[in-house]
């Protein structure tokens, strides 16, 4: 099973999330940022279709795989800011 991290992270004077070290849109506050990333980590446990998709590889190869709409990655946050405890 394929695992994605998104994190929580100071961005362009805001905060964002960041996955792969690409970042989301800047967000004003800690809050927004880590609010869209739960949606957006919401959205990744949406199954879908069955479907076969084709693709080209790096050598110029066409492929053929099956994809299991129902077949979806374990998704986590890591939020490394300190923040008190109510």
């Amino acid at each position: 099973m394929v695992k994605i991290t998104y994190e929580i992270v100071p961005h362009d004077g805001g905060w964002a999330y960041r996955l792969g070290g690409v970042y989301s849109e800047t967000f004003a506050s800690h809050d927004q940022a880590l609010e869209a990333a739960r949606i957006v980590m919401a959205e990744q446990q949406v199954g879908d279709e069955s479907v076969t998709i084709s693709y080209q590889d790096e050598a110029g190869r066409w492929r053929e795989e099956y994809s299991d709409g129902g077949d979806r990655p374990e998704v986590e946050i890591v939020d490394s800011v300190d923040r008190p405890s109510d």
